[in-house]
Formats: C-alpha cells, structure tokens, sequence
C-alpha cells in the first residue's frame, strides 16, 4: 500500500527535535521558525512535557467519556485560569476543525437557526460545516456546499452592518479568526470585533473567536481576540494546546446550556491527551511563555520593518506575516535549503513565522542574519 499522496512533501527526513532546534537524518541542524503550523508552543521534546506524558502512559493511556476523568477538571481548571475565562465551560475533541465544527453546531442548536458569517479568506478546517466556512473552494467538496454560509469582506464594518439589517435574525453564527493565518496573516481589528459583538447581542447570534492557529498565548494574549477587549461566546482551539499531542477544544460562555448527548467524541480528552494540554499550561505558567512571545515577537516585527525589500510585516507577538514581492517569491525556499531555517507560507508571496513561543531573541537574529543575506543574494 502507498500514501495518499495529498500533501507536497520537502525531501528532509526530520528525526531529532529539541526546542527550536531539529535535525534530519544526515545529523544537518534546522532551525524552526514554523513548529509544524503552530503546533510546538513549548519547544520539541521539553522535559516537563516528556515527564507528563510518560507518567500519565504508565498508569492509564485511554478510556472513555464515559468514566471519571479527574485530569480534564484539572485541565479546565488551568485553561480557564490563564485565559481569564474561568466562569467558561470546556468541551474536548481531537482538532481544530472538529473544534470549529463543534462550535458551529453548538452555536444552531443554541439559537436554533441556520446561517453562518464568515469573511474572505477564512480558514476554519476540513470537516464538513469547518470546510464550508473556508473561503477556498478547491477543498469544498460538493457534499459540503451550502447556501446557509455567507461570506463578507474582511475587516468591512458597512458590509457586516448591512449583513445583519438583511438577514440578521437567521444568523446562528458569526465566526473569525482574530488574525487569519492560510490568509495570510491579517489581523481582524478592534472596531471590525466589537462590532461582531454588538451585531451578535442586538440580534441573539453567536460570536465563535477560531483561536485555532491565533491563539494559546501565541501573540502575547491567550486569545489573539482579546487585544480587542470584546469576550466571544465561543473561542475554538487546538495545535498549540498538545505541542504535539492532537488535542483541540471550545470554551464555551455561562449562556450555553449542557445536555446528555448535544456533543460527543470517542478520543476528545483523553487521559494521554489532557496530561500533554496540562504540561503545555504548566510551561507557558513557570516560563512566562505569553510574555516571551510579546517580547521576541515585538522584536521581529520591528526588525523586519527595516528592510526596503519587504511590503509589508504583519501579525502580532510569535504570528508574523513577511509579504514579498513577486520577485522573491523563493526566499522561503531558499531559506531551508540554504539557511537551514524551517518557515511556512501563505500564498502567494507571504513568509509565515510561527515559532515555539520560548524560542530566544538569539534564534530572532539568527533568522534576522539569514533573511538578510538571502535578500542580497
């Protein structure tokens, strides 16, 4: 048997991680500025995280939601501690797309209605109700499509306004990346939030914050919605959560009513999984993590702003956008193959960092160096 070959592969084999640092099967080091789309929030292979895991492994791995899980209490426990929300609820699942989906769902059986806000350039996941509420039609499969999602301009108050005066009391849900990341690293702003949250109050809709890619203390607040001082209803989350592990979740406002059945999951919060979510809150705790992803992430942004080759610097904290010009479009190729620096994309010419949120400011400026002397080249 083969894979399904559905994913363009880099030829390095990557068989060793610590921290930022990994190497491949040839002992050649990398560094990684882009932590497998977000997901290593405390470095590769951290101690803490080790130890959690292998304790939690030796007593009990798996079982059910149908038994005593004393360790999801403690996990929510310490999420809604150091995302300020502890009067929040959370549910377990496995993804961010089944953490957008469960949102979604939530959000139509709490108001009873059908249509869904989304904004261009969207990415909210694969499964079924996530993919229709992503503005990419090459990975909407004709199954998925649906008239109940509508799709309004990024960042337009006069659109979302307007959106609402037509057809706001069929609105079950209005969902938005605080900064987008496949879009390219673009920032919802703060008059762009606090309207959703007015809308969705006048008019009884929901406001889902994805923090899926944005959030989990990557842009120096746990959610990258709060810099706007507005509370969603519901914040989805997951890569960062496990550096590793998949784990994903929704935190779920007081106003939300629980019943048997109204969600579900077979591997969501498990003992494995929660023990990892755990030791990732432990670390970001002990090592000021959001503090550090502020600092470095302030640092780079500011950095970058010098260079004349470069449009524009977007993003906020350890979420950072490097749009090119056209003529540049290699630079992130390059990069690996030259510098040994692991970065992502965002299509068509925009340089994606999203590091561990303690790497050093020494990683910063070895990155710095190396964009520096690819732009010479």
């Amino acid at each position: 048997m083969e894979l399904f070959n559905v994913y363009p592969v880099t030829p390095i084999n990557i068989v060793k991680a610590q921290g930022s640092t990994v190497w491949d099967e040839q002992g050649n080091e990398y560094l990684d500025l882009y932590g497998g789309h977000a997901v290593i929030s405390i470095g590769h292979t951290h101690p803490h995280y080790i130890k959690r895991i292998t304790e939690q492994l030796h007593n009990i791995g798996f079982y059910s939601n149908s038994v005593l899980i004393p360790i999801q209490q403690q996990l929510a426990k310490q999420l809604g501690e150091v995302s300020g929300k502890e009067d929040y609820f959370l549910f377990l699942c496995n993804s961010g797309a089944e953490a957008n989906e469960n949102a979604l769902k939530l959000a139509s059986f709490h108001t009873g209605r059908k249509k869904i806000i989304a904004f261009s350039k969207a990415f909210h996941g694969r499964t079924s109700l996530a993919v229709a509420a992503t503005d990419n039609p090459a990975i909407v499969a004709p199954v998925n499509e649906t008239e109940n999602v509508v799709f309004l301009p990024f960042n337009d108050e006069e659109a979302l306004t307007q959106a609402f005066k037509d057809f706001g009391d069929e609105v079950a849900a209005v969902i938005i990346e605080g900064i987008q990341g496949v879009g390219g690293i673009r920032e919802a702003s703060v008059p762009f939030l606090k309207l959703i949250r007015s809308l969705c109050d006048q008019y009884g809709s929901v406001f889902i914050a994805d923090s899926v890619q944005c959030g989990y203390g990557r842009t120096g607040s746990f959610y990258s919605h709060d810099y706007a001082g507005v509370q969603a209803d519901i914040y989805s989350m997951a890569k960062g959560m496990g550096n590793g592990f998949p784990i994903g979740g929704i935190s779920i406002a007081p106003k939300f009513k629980a019943s048997f059945g109204l969600l579900g999951t077979t591997f969501g919060g498990n003992h494995l999984a929660c023990a990892a979510a755990v030791a990732v809150l432990d670390v970001m705790a002990q090592d000021n993590l959001m503090a550090n992803a502020q600092e470095v992430g302030s640092y780079l942004i500011e950095e970058l702003k010098k260079f004349d080759e470069v449009l524009e610097v977007r993003g906020r904290g350890l979420m950072i956008g490097i749009e090119l010009p056209t003529e540049l479009g290699h630079i992130k190729k390059d990069l690996l193959l030259k510098n040994r620096i692991f970065t992502g994309e965002a299509k068509p010419n925009v340089i994606r960092l999203l590091p561990a949120l303690n790497i050093t400011k020494a990683n910063a400026d070895q990155f710095l160096t190396a964009f520096a002397e690819r732009l010479k080249a």
